[in-house]
């Protein structure tokens, strides 16, 4: 292990135990939702933390159809991963901060639609790799759906804005709706989302990179054995 991912792994060991200090403790208690409003900065920051997973799916798939490096393949294919486990935590804490709420677990609201829909976009998106894997041209297919997947980003961005929505408002270009010390449990618990997300995409890059490796010889030692 490289000594950026040590010192990275203990960043994230530091930033949890904070961010969740952040959270539960040093933020205060929502006056109408309470307690249960805290799952609000771990739904925020994934959420954050999947969009931008996607974009990174959008760079790596454009980067690799213009010099054909199969780094920017890993990058953009190991962020399809994370961005799908992230929009998970997003699509599992929404309901559970939603049935108290709204009094129910799903609405076909804009945003929760367009989300689901973007996470179901990129499931697809490994049913592709999976299905066309011997594919000689599997890297360039993933990158142009990468790519094409990627509109859907902006719409759940701006879904609260185009549509009328149930979806709380509380962060827009105009106002940021949050007591002080709530936006700063925001960002805490953003921050470490991301670092631990630095961490796992660039072991997630070279797990993929040591398993093509580990592919091409198998395949040779084949060769040499017919």
């Amino acid at each position: 292990m490289k000594t950026i991912d040590k010192f990275l792994l203990i960043l994230v060991g530091v930033l949890i135990p904070v961010a969740l200090y952040f959270a539960f403790i040093y933020a205060p208690t929502e006056m109408i939702m309470g307690e249960v409003q805290r799952i609000f900065y771990f739904h925020l920051a994934s959420a954050w933390t999947g969009l931008l997973s996607f974009f990174f799916v959008f760079l790596g798939g454009a980067l690799y159809l213009w010099n054909k490096n199969p780094k920017h393949d890993y990058f953009a294919h190991s962020a399809v991963e994370l961005g799908i486990l992230f929009m998970s935590i997003v699509l599992i804490t929404g309901p559970i901060w939603a049935k108290p709420v709204w009094g129910a677990w799903w609405t076909w609201d804009p945003r929760l639609t367009s989300t689901f829909v973007l996470w179901l976009i990129f499931v697809a998106y490994l049913l592709l790799r999976t299905s066309l894997k011997d594919h000689p041209a599997v890297r360039t297919y993933a990158a142009v759906y990468g790519i094409i997947g990627f509109i859907d980003v902006p719409i759940v961005w701006m879904s609260i804005h185009w549509w009328r929505t149930i979806h709380p408002k509380v962060i827009t270009p105009q106002k940021i709706a949050l007591d002080p010390r709530m936006w700063t449990a925001v960002l805490v618990c953003f921050v470490a989302m991301l670092v631990l997300y630095t961490v796992l995409i660039r072991l997630r890059m070279n797990l993929l990179q040591l398993e093509e490796q580990a592919e091409s010889a198998r395949e040779q030692l084949m060769e040499k054995q017919a």
